[in-house]
């Protein structure tokens, strides 16, 4: 079985992956970093082709994932918006929603060229996409994690009890 992490850009699913990766021995993938290493920066190819042609090279990412077994896959904060992409996931997963308040995100987020859709401001953007977004994380979910003032250790432990 493999453990998906969702959730807005900052909630820590590369973080809690990493540490789920050492408690559990399951290889930790970031769909982000395999489109980086595949395709270039997230924001060259935002600005290149746009958002539309990103969304599509996470969908094959997923496709190719989907395949396999034992893994944490690690999210974009988009990837889960395309119910092709869930569909996938859930195939051989369990999706787990990463859920944090406004102030928490950010707190641990910080504008560079690595988040693309926060070049405008982050309290705006995180504003607009929070109520948009999180429905349907809480929908595709198979379970909830509240992060707001929890430690990684934490986290990732709740989560390991869920799929043992």
């Amino acid at each position: 079985m493999n453990v998906v992490l969702c959730g807005m850009m900052g909630v820590g699913k590369s973080t809690v992956g990493k540490k789920l990766q050492w408690l559990s021995g399951k290889t930790c993938v970031d769909t982000d970093l395999l489109i980086v290493q595949k395709h270039g920066q997230i924001s060259e190819i935002f600005e290149k082709y746009g958002e539309e042609h990103f969304r599509n090279l996470e969908t094959q990412t997923v496709q190719s994932l989907a395949k396999r077994d034992n893994l944490i896959i690690s999210t974009g904060g988009g990837l889960v918006l395309r119910e092709q992409n869930v569909s996938l996931l859930k195939e051989k997963g369990k999706i787990f929603f990463l859920r944090a308040s406004l102030q928490t995100l950010l707190s641990r987020v910080t504008v560079n060229a690595a988040r693309p859709l926060l070049s405008l401001g982050a309290e705006q953007k995180l504003r607009s996409l929070l109520p948009v977004r999180t429905p349907v994380y809480e929908r595709v979910a198979d379970y909830i994690i509240d992060t707001d003032e929890r430690t990684v250790d934490d986290i990732a432990r709740e989560i390991l009890s869920y799929t043992e």
